[in-house]
């Protein structure tokens, strides 16, 4: 069933009841059913339907959520776009992207009937955004309704998230971390507080606030803000963290605020793979199946997982971690500890060389082909160097010198124009010459080394 039609359900049941809190007010269920029919009768009036790709690129969560939802109820597949994207870089990366439909404002209200098409399928794409790390290689991640709502019940069930719930969710909805979060909040009839980013006081959210899902580096935030709001006033529950990776004693942190943590581990490709609702580690999340599979003689192995809430693919020919074998089993290329069925995953970290950075993921061959376009760039190589709060950071490591260096300030002004927050450098360092494989590539796992050990060749850029 489309989430539009469950907000539908909840409206005749609950019409009061507010779904949504955001920058611009509260929201009924009553007002956002109206508002998400009258939305799809005007995409329905533009020809959008079953099979469109409709690109939403909106700042208020509010009407972001509304327009996904009228996407939904019109048939169409919502693309969530990042509306902080710089004109220039936003033509070139919807130009490679084949959306039918462009929607860059909140859509006006058409009266007419809810345009629910008939032929509605679990498998039709009901999801698309963007994974961490799209640069001028969009990698637009799509999934079905099946896929994207079926494992609503299962995080329901492992979190107790339901209709009298207030839940949280203090990020951009561009991620697939938040969105999911905020539609599966509406999907249940609870509350959805949705900020549109991490705010400024997480304090004033949490009076009432009773669930939130965060990023592991944002759960020690939460918790001195409930210290701060006096804790025993407050409501909060569970704390959901995508990502997996708790600082030491964090939980236990938690657990003293009388906060239950359910953290899990997943991709935006392959959706939820393990979850630890008990702090004794991760197991596979409902209906999936993991394997990892280590090449002879290796210690760690690569990830991989089988299970329904897999998504189908990218929209574009961009290249992109997601590898599918014939029999179904899918991987983003994470490696672990050997695992056995009824065991403890033990996740070693991410795979290719690709950096967690603060809960997102960053590929460093899109940040290098941004920085090699710096004046004075011979080459570069991106690694990830430890971080106490955010996991990692991303390090860039230049092949340049002499009076052809580029300035630090060059350097992040062409980051900015070209890269996400999260994929900007934040540590600078240049060589003479990078170290190169025997095929001619930089060797990034002996320059991440060298970096480690304190190389005094690798010069930092202040």
């Amino acid at each position: 069933m489309p989430v539009a039609l469950q907000v539908v359900r909840h409206a005749s049941e609950h019409p009061r009841r507010i779904a949504l809190r955001a920058p611009g007010g509260d929201l009924s269920y009553a007002g956002l059913a109206r508002r998400t029919e009258a939305a799809a009768a005007t995409l329905r009036s533009r020809g959008i339907g079953r099979g469109t790709l409709t690109a939403l690129s909106l700042a208020d969560p509010a009407e972001l959520l509304v327009a996904v939802l009228a996407a939904d109820l019109a048939g169409a597949t919502p693309l969530v776009c990042d509306h902080t994207w710089e004109r220039e870089r936003r033509e070139r990366i919807m130009a490679m992207v084949p959306a039918h439909v462009r929607v860059e404002a909140p859509l006006p209200s058409d009266p007419g009937p809810v345009p629910v098409d008939s032929g509605v399928s679990p498998q039709d794409r009901a999801w698309a955004c963007f994974s961490s790390g799209s640069t001028g290689r969009p990698r637009a991640v799509v999934r079905t309704r099946a896929s994207w709502t079926g494992s609503f019940p299962h995080l329901s069930a492992l979190t107790g998230i339901g209709p009298g719930d207030i839940v949280l969710v203090p990020g951009p909805l561009t991620s697939s971390l938040y969105g999911f979060a905020a539609v599966h909040a509406l999907a249940t009839g609870a509350t959805a507080v949705v900020p549109g980013r991490w705010p400024a006081r997480p304090a004033a959210h949490l009076g009432d606030v009773t669930a939130v899902h965060v990023v592991p580096h944002r759960l020690p935030a939460v918790l001195d803000a409930l210290r701060e709001s006096g804790g025993a006033r407050g409501r909060l529950r569970t704390a959901v963290v995508g990502g997996a990776a708790l600082g030491a004693g964090v939980r236990d942190l938690a657990v003293r605020a009388g906060v239950d943590v359910v953290a899990y581990y997943g991709a935006t490709e392959l959706s939820f793979v393990a979850a630890d609702t008990d702090g004794h580690g991760l197991r596979p999340f409902p209906e999936v199946e993991i394997q990892v599979r280590a090449d002879p003689g290796r210690e760690l192995g690569e990830v991989w997982a089988r299970s329904p809430w897999l998504a189908e693919g990218y929209l574009t020919a961009g290249a992109g971690p997601l590898r599918i074998d014939g029999d179904g089993w899918a991987t983003v290329g994470d490696v672990a500890e050997p695992y056995r069925a009824g065991e403890v995953l033990r996740l070693r970290g991410r795979g290719g060389g690709a950096i967690q950075t603060g809960g997102a993921t960053v590929v460093p061959e899109d940040v290098e082909e941004v920085l090699r376009r710096a004046p004075g760039v011979d080459d570069v190589v991106v690694v990830g160097s430890p971080h106490p709060e955010l996991g990692s950071v991303v390090t860039a490591i230049l092949e340049t010198d002499g009076p052809r260096r580029p300035s630090r300030a060059t350097l992040e002004e062409v980051a900015r124009g070209g890269l996400d927050a999260a994929q900007r450098p934040r540590r600078w360092y240049a060589v003479r010459s990078l170290p190169r494989t025997p095929a001619g590539k930089p060797a990034r796992g002996l320059l991440a080394a060298r970096l480690a050990d304190g190389d005094p060749d690798i010069r930092r850029l202040t």
